[in-house]
């Protein structure tokens, strides 16, 4: 998911703060990645060193914020009663992909991609422990928990672009499906056990406590990228070049491949009803009373289908072509999404979430390593804050709208609404060309 900046007799601000981090902070140590190893003897993922470091930090981390993250909008409904709130806090989360994507991917091209990671990681631990802080001299306010989604957030845009850069680094080309499907599966156990592990510590030792749980398990993530010994880039090139350029090139190159410029586009769109979809649940779940607890459940339930769709993720890679897969996943979605309005039971709930789970990791396996295998090294960086700037661009809008919403016309009516937006993505993916004429990753190339 290089340049140096142009030298001048007046540098814009940021490109003196690449000049102070590169300063101020040491050099990781490194070592070559694995891309000069012959095919026939490339060593399976478990022996690879340090993907299975970077792989397990991050399990833990995400373990820890799907723990979190199920009990901002219960502590938030809590103290204020609105989901209107509930939405503003995701949407805050949401909106720094939107402003900082583009110069971040610029940037990280020229920084230190584990620097930047281990920096990141280190600033959302302290994020995540300022909540139970506050909250032990109650001191807590709803202001307090929108700036430290907004802080979170920040954060967030700089370290996910780094990790995808870094990933075809650490895992060669012919692995990276494989490396994509068993991060889905890790991240799935992480959404099946994270929302219950939350909420069990939210209701039975205190609201405080998930957040203190995120906070270690940031600092178990910046312990492991340590350990890494492989560099995160290749070589960097020096050339002189304004962060503007930077920007327009890897604008430019993503443009001009209309496979991945839909692609992004569709993700945007299809994330815009999945950040729409946790309030959602939450909702309709408290309207058939349930308690904070089996909501937690409800998400856990969810979560044993992202579980199946990253096992068989890979294999779906393999046996069926780009545009099956797609498509049939944007389809399967928007058919079960509009099922939430009916079901009769909160613990259904769960049973559709986990149906609609299930397709999330298939269509990320196949596009994202179709995306990396594409993209070239020294691009990474800005064409990947591209493609998210599109596909996250969307979650503020749909995490707000869906607060307003569920506010004003309520749970029926706002399912429906998000379901004909399902269905029109459906619709225009089928009959988009570039996508069903998609060929397998080992020809894909660059238009």
């Amino acid at each position: 998911m290089e340049n140096s900046p142009e030298r001048g007799a007046s540098p814009d601000p940021v490109e003196e703060t690449v000049a102070t981090l590169d300063q101020v902070l040491p050099a990781m140590p490194s070592s070559n990645s694995q891309d000069h190893i012959a095919p026939s003897k490339v060593p399976p993922l478990w022996r690879n060193r340090d993907y299975m470091l970077l792989w397990s930090g991050q399990v833990v981390s995400t373990l820890g914020t799907t723990a979190s993250a199920i009990v901002y909008p219960l502590l938030i409904l809590a103290l204020t009663n609105s989901p209107t709130a509930a939405g503003i806090a995701a949407a805050l989360g949401g909106i720094p992909y939107i402003v900082f994507s583009l110069p971040v991917g610029a940037l990280i091209d020229r920084w230190d991609r584990k620097r930047v990671m281990i920096l990141c990681d280190i600033g959302r631990g302290l994020t995540l422990a300022s909540i139970p802080i506050a909250m032990l001299f109650n001191v807590l306010t709803i202001w307090q928990i929108y700036l430290a989604a907004l802080i979170e957030g920040s954060l967030f845009v700089f370290f996910n672009i780094a990790e995808v850069a870094a990933l075809p680094r650490v895992v060669v080309k012919k692995q990276l499906p494989e490396a994509a499907a068993q991060n889905e599966a890790a991240f799935g156990v992480a959404g099946i056990v994270g929302p219950s592990f939350g909420t069990f510590l939210y209701q039975t030792f205190g609201r405080s406590v998930p957040f203190v749980a995120d906070a270690v398990s940031y600092g178990i993530s910046v312990a492991s990228l340590f350990l890494i010994k492989t560099q995160f880039q290749l070589e960097r090139v020096v050339v002189k070049r304004n962060l503007r350029a930077a920007i327009a090139e890897g604008l430019s190159w993503l443009w001009h491949q209309p496979l991945i410029r839909y692609i992004a586009f569709l993700t945007g769109g299809v994330n815009l009803t999945f950040s729409a979809t946790t309030l959602i649940i939450i909702v309709l779940a408290k309207k058939m009373g349930a308690q904070d607890a089996q909501i937690g459940l409800i998400f856990s339930i969810g979560g044993i289908g992202g579980i199946v769709g990253s096992l068989i993720g890979g294999q779906i890679q393999k046996r069926f072509t780009f545009g099956q897969v797609i498509i049939g996943v944007v389809w399967i979605q928007a058919l079960l999404f509009p099922l939430y309005v009916v079901v009769p039971q909160f613990l259904l709930l769960g049973v559709i979430s986990g149906l609609i789970y299930m397709m999330g990791p298939i269509y990320n396996v196949v596009q994202f390593s179709y995306r990396l295998a594409l993209i070239p090294d020294e691009l990474q960086g800005r064409v990947n804050s591209t493609f998210r700037l599109l596909a996250f661009g969307f979650n503020p809008l749909g995490a707000a709208l869906s607060g307003v919403l569920l506010e004003r016309i309520g749970t029926a009516p706002t399912v429906i609404a998000f379901s004909l937006w399902y269905l029109a993505l459906a619709f225009l993916t089928t009959f988009n060309t570039h996508v069903r004429n998609a060929r397998p990753i080992e020809q894909a190339q660059t238009a």
